[in-house]
């Protein structure tokens, strides 16, 4: 079945994507990995480029197109590249972040912020997690308790992706503690502000050169100048972005499937044993034949969700079934692929090595598998 989702200018967008990864990503992601962190100069470069924001309106040196189309096209070429620790805080830039600036920023906010994180000089994250508290975001603990002109805001949070190099970090914390989810609301952090501090790069199972971080904030003076729309609708906010971000993760994960296997039937085909090339084998011939039906099966489902994502149409229920199903599926295929490998598919020497490590946190990030199926279950009046 021809996969149709993509015009000409999407075929020339990832020609420059590819060529930009083998070139730019490519060549330092074993040292970033090493590391735990990327170069800043990779943002700056993928600006320059045209490679960020490209759905924020030109005047700020976006693309000025809305079409998450592209968003894919550099997710699917981050995967084929094997480069995803290094395209993991690329892609939340683009993905996941951007869309609270463009869609809640007034004029001032988005003169004084979108030409940075258009051109990769100001690297954004989004804070919410914090420990203990799990997908329970009612149940946060960081507050900002308005001081004037300033929000006084104390507290931590966890896992934070960009955490390290970002220099723009929209933070959920509680303006109002006496409410759960009505009194939640978005402030943007910045770099440099007193009381804020960062803890630890954390140290990951996979996808090392993506720095996760910890963030501590005490007593930190954020003026009210930096909250993100109304006061008290932040929960709102985050629920409204959530199916975009799921969505992104899950064609990440699709992406990840379809590099691992496109990389295994190459070894099937050149490994021998017993006087064969192993992919002789009925085994591994039914094996592969399976690995590639499900991926192709959530590719498509994939590309029917960024046509509906692009129209609005998107819900909620839609972005879960392919959050789930596509992560689940990613650390089947990759599990699958790393056997097919024998021993060398546990050297990280081998791409799918590091495939397999860096597939176990998708089915945890962005809503756990088991709070996908709650949404899905509680959609169907259970």
């Amino acid at each position: 079945m021809e996969r149709t989702l993509f015009e000409d200018e999407h075929d020339q967008f990832r020609d420059s994507v590819r060529r930009f990864i083998a070139a730019e990503l490519a060549p330092h992601h074993d040292d970033w990995e090493r590391a735990g962190i990327v170069d800043r100069a990779m943002f700056t470069k993928a600006g320059a480029n045209g490679f960020l924001a490209m759905s924020a309106p030109e005047q700020y040196g976006g693309g000025g197109v809305d079409d998450f189309r592209y968003n894919l096209v550099i997710a699917e070429e981050v995967q084929r590249g094997g480069v995803n620790a290094a395209g993991l805080g690329w892609t939340l830039h683009n993905d996941i972040v951007l869309p609270y600036f463009l869609s809640l920023c007034d004029d001032e906010q988005l003169a004084r912020w979108m030409p940075g994180i258009c051109s990769g000089e100001l690297i954004t994250a989004v804070a919410m997690s914090e420990p203990g508290i799990g997908s329970d975001l009612a149940s946060m603990s960081t507050t900002a308790i308005r001081d004037g002109d300033d929000y006084v805001v104390n507290g931590s949070k966890t896992f934070i992706t960009n955490g390290i190099n970002a220099d723009l970090i929209v933070t959920a914390v509680k303006t109002d503690t006496s409410q759960r989810h009505a009194g939640m609301s978005l402030v943007v952090v910045e770099r440099g502000m007193e009381g804020f501090e960062r803890g630890r790069n954390l140290d990951k199972i996979g996808i090392h050169a993506q720095d996760t971080a910890e963030l501590f904030f005490t007593d930190v003076r954020v003026p009210a100048a930096n909250l993100l729309g109304d006061e008290g609708m932040g929960f709102r906010y985050l629920v409204g972005k959530l199916p975009r971000e799921r969505l992104s993760i899950a064609a990440t994960a699709v992406a990840a499937a379809r590099a691992a296997f496109d990389e295994t039937l190459a070894y099937v085909g050149e490994r021998t044993a017993f006087g064969q090339p192993i992919g002789t084998f009925q085994h591994t011939r039914f094996t592969m034949a399976t690995l590639a039906t499900e991926i192709t099966i959530a590719e498509h489902f994939v590309d029917r969700c960024v046509l509906a994502l692009n129209a609005g149409e998107l819900t909620a229920v839609e972005a879960a079934m392919a959050k789930w199903w596509c992560t689940e599926m990613q650390g089947k295929v990759v599990d699958a692929c790393v056997q097919m490998h024998g021993g060398y598919g546990y050297m990280t020497e081998y791409p799918v090595a590091r495939a397999f490590a860096d597939a176990r946190v998708t089915r945890i990030y962005g809503g756990t598998t088991e709070i996908m199926k709650e949404i899905i279950g509680r959609d169907l009046g259970l």
